[in-house]
């Protein structure tokens, strides 16, 4: 290409005032009409030419290519209805046009899929951070534009044209069908946490364009139990109520009717989790006499923030008969009726630490702390000495849910607590720190009494002298006890003999005692580890049985778990499907929640332009849907009309590169001197006249 340049002798303001002084002598001479004005005029035109030193300027352009940009929307909702289909067909159109259009490259940008990076189902569709990365080396002056393959359905538009990436118009071209329908199930509302046994309040809706007014099945499932359906106005928030059943999660499976000739039901479909917390758990604690175990109890009890303790010690020595009425030994009735009766179930734990038959409770008051325990509360007995005579607890009513049966011998010999080969593997005492698994002896230190019992139900897990039990657990119809059959467990707190891990056996005794979901003792749980199903069974008996796991889609497999410490086996299961995860075995079944349970992928499943509309508009770009006709692709000019009907416009930038220049003088000296001369001498001659 050539060009004309200047390329001034003199800097440009010197030619300025050059050229206003000969413009003044210049216009003075036409003023008085003098001769030869008209050769010096040209003398002058030829000089201030001359010192501009115009010359021609031939450059080697190479023309670079236009970058026009193809995004292309993988994303699940882009599966459904044909839309696959569509958007292939889509996308080889415009290859097919781009090639035609001379001097322009395409990128084809793909995102959207359910690979957890720029994009995925959890945060919806996320198309413009990788068109942001897939252009990020192409200048702005020469990108040509860009062009959505899309159902529409995008979720990080930017609401200003100048937060996206590149520049040019920006068109759509729609992958689904005009008036799609779909019902979807949406929850307005869930509280993230819940007392246990106490209800939440959920609030969810219905929506469906074709039933507005109309009622939907929705059918209700908690935690894997029975279903239960319930009845919603569509197009309405409607209040749910759920029992809280059990600390951790509890998750509520909901899925509305299917309605005929919708997209799809899998957004009829919705799982919450209601975290459940305990509230304050209350303990009663009855001390049969003041002894330095006592006072481990209480403190370990009142350190959990989360207990309220009613702690009770009888003063009165079994030695000191005075024939003193029971009722005025205390500086504090003992509320005997109120305790024992009218709010004994409001406690979650009762713990009777060394106590003994002294009158203080009779046997109707034991006899509804037995009939407590059966109907689902918990008992811990920390014996002493008196537990082998005949002021035992064993000896009233209490002895039916009681399971150690006093031989009558109290061992006082240092010993040492083991666990049994039950105790390995149950929660409460598996991975105690210092049991000493494999060898000869424990690592803690010794006691030096234990109350001898026979074992009548129930599960050993620690012994002391001759193998007898030093600590059993057991349920009794729907609540639990322990035996702890030895008051010295407070040298462990005085560090005697090293200590022992005091703190840790008590809180899991009573947590189990509680039924805390974490110490269950036969359980199968499933949870995410990363991007894998971790699945462990406790089992107190070896269980080499295999545990059947099954997908959000109902696909079903088998797998076997390894055995490993603690009465643990586990496995590791590779998941490709959000949504829940249901595995069982043959006693138990587990819910695992994988990825998000509400994805917003999901939540509109319907073609539609609008998100897009308004960066199509101020980009000047159009939307055209690809069952219509398969629009064309226009070069068009920086500021022209970029879209009209069945085609897009695609912005020629004329950008290029210059590869050489090569200049050539248009005023050579010699010839502007010959002009110059030629000129005053033209004046000269006529002046002379």
């Amino acid at each position: 290409m050539i060009s004309i340049d200047f390329t001034p002798l003199f800097p440009w303001v010197w030619i300025s005032v050059l050229a206003a002084v000969a413009g003044l002598a210049v216009g003075w001479g036409l003023v008085r009409r003098a001769r030869g004005t008209g050769w010096r005029l040209m003398a002058v035109c030829g000089l201030l030419a001359a010192l501009m030193n115009p010359v021609a300027v031939e450059e080697d352009r190479e023309a670079r290519a236009d970058v026009l940009a193809v995004l292309v929307d993988r994303s699940p909702s882009q599966a459904l209805a044909g839309r696959a289909e569509t958007t292939e067909k889509a996308l080889a159109h415009i290859r097919g046009a781009a090639e035609r259009l001379p001097n322009l490259e395409l990128r084809v940008i793909e995102a959207g899929g359910a690979d957890g990076g720029t994009a995925g189902p959890v945060d919806g569709t996320r198309l413009f951070k990788a068109l942001g990365q897939a252009i990020a080396d192409v200048p702005e002056d020469r990108m040509a534009g860009t062009i959505i393959i899309t159902d529409g359905q995008v979720h990080d538009v930017p609401t200003d044209a100048k937060g996206r990436a590149g520049s040019g118009p920006v068109h759509v071209l729609l992958t689904g069908e005009p008036g799609e329908f779909d019902r979807r199930l949406v929850i307005r509302h869930v509280p993230k946490y819940g007392i246990v046994g106490k209800q939440v309040e959920l609030r969810i809706r219905i929506e469906d364009q074709r039933n507005q007014g109309g009622r939907v099945a929705v059918t209700l499932i908690q935690d894997g139990g029975a279903a239960r359906v319930i009845d919603v106005a569509v197009g309405v928030d409607h209040a749910l109520k759920m029992t809280v059943d059990h600390a951790g999660p509890n998750i509520l499976q909901m899925e509305a009717a299917a309605a005929g000739g919708e997209l799809s039901t899998i957004n009829n479909r919705a799982v919450i989790a209601v975290n459940g917390v305990r509230e304050r758990l209350r303990v009663l604690l009855v001390s049969g006499e003041p002894h330095p175990g006592e006072r481990t109890w209480r403190n370990l009890l009142k350190a959990d923030p989360s207990v309220d303790l009613v702690h009770f010690t009888i003063l009165r020595p079994p030695e000191k008969q005075d024939m003193t009425p029971v009722r005025e030994l205390s500086l504090i009735a003992f509320p005997i009726r109120e305790l024992f009766e009218v709010k004994l179930n409001d406690f979650d734990l009762i713990i009777f630490d060394r106590y003994r038959r002294r009158g203080v409770l009779p046997s109707i008051y034991i006899d509804n702390i037995a009939r407590y325990v059966e109907g689902g509360g918990a008992i811990l007995e920390a014996a002493g000495p008196e537990f082998a005579g005949n002021e035992s607890l064993f000896q009233t009513p209490l002895g039916r849910v009681l399971p150690g049966e006093p031989t009558g011998k109290v061992h006082t010999v240092p010993l040492r607590p083991r666990l049994t080969d039950v105790g390995v593997r149950h929660t409460v005492t598996g991975d105690l720190p210092g049991a000493g698994i494999g060898e000869e002896l424990p690592r803690w230190g010794r006691w030096y009494r234990q109350v001898e019992v026979d074992a009548r139900r129930g599960r050993v897990l620690m012994s002391g002298v001759g193998g007898r039990p030093i600590l059993i657990v057991d349920r009794v119809g729907k609540g639990r006890v322990a035996q702890l059959l030895s008051d010295q467990i407070w040298l462990w707190t005085r560090s005697h003999g090293g200590g022992g891990p005091h703190a840790e056996l008590l809180r899991r005794i009573a947590h189990w005692l509680m039924k805390e979901p974490e110490l269950e003792e036969d359980s199968l749980r499933a949870e995410m580890a990363g991007n894998r199903l971790s699945i462990i069974r406790r089992s107190v008996d070896p269980d080499a049985s295999p545990v059947e796991i099954t997908s959000p889609s109902g696909k079903v497999r088998t797998v076997r778990l390894k055995p490993g410490m603690g009465g643990r086996a586990s496995a590791l299961v590779s998941v490709g499907e959000t949504g829940i995860w249901r595995i069982k075995d043959e006693r138990h079944l587990a819910l695992a929640a994988v990825g998000d349970l509400n994805p917003l992928e999901f939540a509109d499943l319907r073609t539609s332009a609008a998100p897009l509309t308004p960066l199509v508009r101020q980009t000047g770009g159009g939307v055209a849907w690809m069952r219509d006709t398969a629009p064309d692709l226009r070069r068009t000019r920086k500021g022209r009309l970029a879209a009209g009907s069945g085609w897009f416009g695609v912005v020629n930038n004329q950008n290029y590169t210059v590869r050489s220049v090569r200049e050539v003088a248009l005023l050579p000296g010699f010839l502007v001197l010959l002009l110059g001369l030629g000129a005053l001498m033209a004046a000269w001659r006529a002046e002379g006249r």
